[in-house]
């Protein structure tokens, strides 16, 4: 049973740092349900109120800095509403629709996308796009280091 819970686990961390650059991936909630199975299969005691206290800090950061670091890298660029929306949207598909260049593709050409319709000419609308790409890899580096903290935080209080 503990060999499972931590297979689990760690596959669980896996997908969470996948989900740092990969946004269909759940990410730091995976971190954070990995806790829960680690508790549920093997034991909750070495979790404690601080623990949870700073794991669960550490996510609604996570969940709120996410939009927000790739919002302020477009407005910083000069871009609108328009463009963070359409950065979100080509964030989400690009990858599909492009595989492996989408990540990058994505956020820049939904952002001009999104500044081209509400008729924003189109050298703003280019620096929104990199406004948009610039946002993506500034949220990217907070999520690996948060979401990595979260999982040496866990080491920590399970190993000590």
């Amino acid at each position: 049973m503990v060999i499972a819970a931590w297979i689990i686990v760690i596959l669980l961390f896996v997908i969470g740092m996948a989900g740092a650059v990969y946004p269909v991936l759940p990410g730091a909630l995976a971190i954070y349900a990995a806790f829960f199975v680690y508790g549920f299969m093997v034991d909750f005691s070495p979790f404690g109120f601080w623990f949870w206290f700073i794991q669960t800090t550490i996510v609604v950061v996570l969940l709120i800095a996410d939009y927000l670091v790739s919002a302020l890298g477009v407005k910083k660029f000069g871009g609108t509403r328009a463009s963070v929306i359409g950065s979100t949207i080509g964030l989400l598909l690009g990858p599909f629709v492009i595989p492996v260049a989408g990540l990058l593709l994505g956020p820049f050409i939904g952002a001009v996308i999104g500044e081209m319709v509400v008729g924003t000419e189109w050298k703003q609308a280019l620096k929104a796009g990199v406004g948009a790409v610039v946002g993506f890899f500034s949220g990217l580096v907070v999520k690996v280091i948060l979401q990595l903290l979260m999982i040496i935080l866990f080491f920590i209080w399970v190993l000590l």
